[in-house]
């Protein structure tokens, strides 16, 4: 077991090869955790960063989506720490996917912001996304973005914030403007 540690967070020589590094820590963790997964590795360099992707299939799918994916998160963790580690010149974004848990999680997040837009276009006055942890609001304020009726922000102190959607105050000026013609 001391080893496998070893090999995350130091001691022992430093692999050369980022895939071979990404490689041996899964089939550790998988292994000495008991999974019954396996997974699909695809690493992409695009300019100056490198796209790790992982996509985990097998029996024991339902943990890693189980809790909002707070499994797939903590592998993409220590994925990201792994090649931080061995790889301190190269910038790597890390992404761990489970059957489409992270697309179907977006969408359900894309759904509510909408709803709430809606809301908050057809009062005039600000509603409140509730409590979210950053990268998932991030997901929010993004989507919301792209209309300029609305704006966002987010509210509230620690990890988990608020997001208040509101109207934005050009909007309410020109969607009278348009009513008088």
């Amino acid at each position: 077991m001391a080893g496998f540690f070893s090999k995350i967070f130091g001691g022992g020589k430093k692999e050369n090869n980022l895939e071979s590094v990404v490689e041996e820590t899964l089939n550790g963790i998988l292994e000495k955790g008991g999974f019954d997964l396996s997974y699909e590795l695809n690493i992409e360099k695009k300019e100056e960063i490198t796209e790790v992707k992982i996509e985990f299939s097998g029996n024991d799918e339902a943990l890693l989506k189980d809790y909002k994916g707070q499994l797939m998160d903590a592998f993409q963790l220590i994925i990201k720490r792994v090649t931080q580690h061995h790889f301190a010149d190269v910038q790597t974004n890390v992404l761990v996917d489970c059957g489409g848990f992270r697309e179907e999680s977006e969408a359900a997040l894309i759904e509510r912001a909408e709803h709430l837009k809606k809301i908050a276009i057809e009062q005039g006055k600000s509603v409140y996304y509730r409590a979210l942890p950053p990268k998932e609001r991030k997901v929010v304020h993004q989507y919301l973005a792209q209309d300029g009726r609305v704006k966002s922000r987010s509210l509230g102190d620690g990890l988990y914030k608020k997001i208040k959607i509101f109207p934005a105050k050009n909007a309410a000026v020109e969607g009278a403007e348009v009513e008088e013609k």
